[in-house]
């Protein structure tokens, strides 16, 4: 197996702003008149500058309030995906690149899909009681008990009973310092991150290498209706991030197929937000039958995208090296939280964990220096619109002049990072009123009547829904269509 990074800009037919720059730092002439971030995020996919000409803005200014630029990151990830999307549409049918429409109401709506979800008109509960801002007896830690495996873990961490309340839980962490929480946390498996500063640290927002395995595996593509039609997806994510970038692949037509273990469950209420346009199954990989399922599957899926920490897959065979010599020609996209080096990268993570220890919650604290949030998970869905881009992106450059298989890799703390260091803010140009109602349909289901976000990807043809609601988590045969 060989492998090569991507070419530098300089070297490319058409000269593009290096992946690494942040908008403030791309020349004038990569800036105007394109919108920084969205050319700074299809550069770094080694897209043709040419085509963000394609790319408009509309809709409500005064969206996603917050201290930092999350409407501009929202709506430069949906735009960059959008593109992608209509740069393969473009490739598969010919003539040119469909025009990219994007409506800042409907990017807004999208990134809190989890929030507008309701099933039979009961509003889920998006996070539970142990789960928040605390106070210690030096600052503030952030904890993440979603889970019933990890509220057991942070109870038993901090020497608590199974059966330990809100109250009891606040009254521990307020005798100890954050970072001794962190960590007890940590080793216990738990989830519990001490609220820090900015951080100065900068990440790649994607890294990405062209890998040669063999002869190439990737099929040629044929006019279709939707860009990513025919296209097989294997779903080794959970949560928000990973399941949002494969729930906006099977929008575009993609075969997507979750695939879980039996024994770490999935809560009904987020499936129902992210199983869109999906199937999904359950498989024991460590299971000589399950395994010789999956490896079928494998044999002819185009994309493998995975979301656990860094080497967690590794005893499964399922590192991108062994899958990439298994089926040469695949795309394998990873995404974690906390980036794939340094002392953090095995750690486990969620949006609202890397907001408080990238100095997120710092930056949005109130007067009274109680840490804050975005307004929306926009790390969580950022990189979801990012990682499908990716994938759309690579199917293209496979089949115009680039063959091999593609290793790309994102994480939420690299999201965070351009957030903090890469867009600069820019005020609302106008207040036109935002109403998430348009942007909100109603859909029947195995786990009834779903109120839901439509999905923001826009270009001249694109989808406007789903073409099947979620199933039920797990129950599908564990087959391609």
């Amino acid at each position: 197996m060989t492998e090569r990074p991507m070419p530098p800009a300089s070297q490319r037919p058409t000269e593009q702003a290096p992946a690494e720059q942040t908008s403030a730092q791309q020349p004038a002439a990569a800036r105007a008149p394109f919108d920084a971030p969205t050319a700074h995020a299809w550069a770094a996919l080694d897209g043709s500058a040419e085509l963000l000409e394609r790319v408009s803005f509309h809709g409500p200014d005064a969206v996603l309030p917050s201290g930092l630029p999350v409407r501009q990151l929202a709506r430069a990830a949906v735009a960059t995906c959008s593109l992608a999307a209509a740069e393969l549409a473009a490739h598969r049918n010919g003539g040119p690149v469909p025009a990219v429409r994007v409506d800042q109401g409907a990017v807004a709506t999208a990134f809190v899909s989890e929030r507008h979800l309701t099933v039979d008109g009961r509003t889920p509960v998006t996070f539970a009681p142990h789960s928040g801002f605390w106070r210690t007896a030096d600052g503030w830690v952030r904890t993440h008990a979603n889970y019933p495996h990890h509220r057991a873990r942070l109870l038993a961490a901090l020497d608590l009973p199974a059966d330990a309340g809100p109250e009891q839980l606040a009254k521990v962490l307020s005798e100890q310092p954050a970072e001794r929480i962190q960590e007890r946390a940590y080793e216990a498996g738990a989830l519990a991150v001490a609220v820090a500063p900015v951080s100065a640290t900068l990440h790649p927002l994607v890294e990405t290498r062209i890998v040669d395995s063999g002869p190439s595996t990737a099929r040629p593509l044929g006019s279709a209706p939707l860009p990513a039609a025919g296209i097989r997806v294997l779903d080794l994510t959970r949560v928000i991030a990973g399941p949002v970038a494969t729930r906006t692949l099977a929008l575009l037509g993609a075969d997507v197929l979750r695939i879980d273990s039996p024994h770490l469950p999935e809560a009904d209420d987020a499936h129902a937000d992210t199983g869109f346009g999906k199937r999904s199954t359950r498989l024991d990989l460590a299971e000589p039958a399950d395994r010789a399922t999956f490896e079928d599957l494998l044999a002819t899926a185009d994309a493998v995208i995975t979301g656990y920490r860094p080497g967690a897959l590794h005893a499964h065979g399922l590192a991108p090296e062994a899958l990439l010599e298994r089926r040469p020609g695949l795309i394998v996209a990873q995404l974690c939280a906390w980036g794939w080096t340094g002392p953090w990268a095995g750690r486990r993570g969620f949006d609202s964990l890397v907001q408080a220890g990238v100095g997120i919650a710092a930056h949005e604290a109130s007067p009274d220096g109680a840490p804050g949030v975005l307004p929306a998970q926009a790390l969580d869905h950022g990189t979801g619109y990012l990682v499908a881009a990716a994938v759309l992106r690579a199917l293209t450059d496979q089949r115009t002049g680039r063959p091999g298989g593609r290793h790309v890799r994102f994480s939420l703390a690299a999201t965070a990072a351009w957030l903090l260091h890469g867009i600069e803010p820019e005020a609302p140009a106008d207040h036109e009123p935002y109403d998430p109602a348009r942007w909100l349909t109603e859909s029947d289901s195995p786990y009834g009547r779903l109120r839901h976000a439509l999905p923001p990807i826009s270009y001249d043809g694109a989808p406007t829904d789903w073409s099947r609601p979620p199933s039920r988590w797990g129950t599908d045969p564990a087959t391609w269509l």
